[in-house]
């Protein structure tokens, strides 16, 4: 009796030494799997909006470094008008119709857009 008891406990020992190896395997596999998802989600998040805001930043400096005098352009509180004028960061530009025409002076990064005129095609 005493004999089985001893078996039975090197079993056991043998048994939770075996569970406790595979533990430790799956120790570093299983905080891999927990973090997997929000790894993933930084990604999409990437994806989704940094990476299309960048784009558009870059393009938006492009724009404002292509300036040039006779461009026609809507600033970002709606003022369409044509650039006169290049001074370093400010812009002088025309408004208004041909009879009454009025100079504006503005700082560069209010141009919202360089409007592209219509092509005769």
């Amino acid at each position: 009796m005493i004999q089985a008891f001893a078996e039975a406990a090197e079993s056991t020992a043998a048994a939770a030494a075996a569970a406790e190896g595979t533990a430790q395997a799956a120790g570093p596999m299983g905080m891999l799997l927990s973090l997997l998802p929000m790894v993933l989600l930084i990604v999409v998040f990437y994806f989704i909006l940094i990476r299309p805001q960048r784009k558009r930043d870059k393009e938006n400096k492009n724009m404002l470094a292509n300036l040039k005098v006779g461009d026609n352009i809507t600033t970002i509180g709606g003022i369409v008008g044509t650039i006169t004028k290049i001074k370093d960061e400010k812009i002088v530009i025309e408004t208004g119709t041909r009879t009454e025409k009025q100079l504006m002076t503005l700082e560069r990064w209010a141009v919202r857009d360089v409007i592209k005129p219509v092509s005769a095609d």
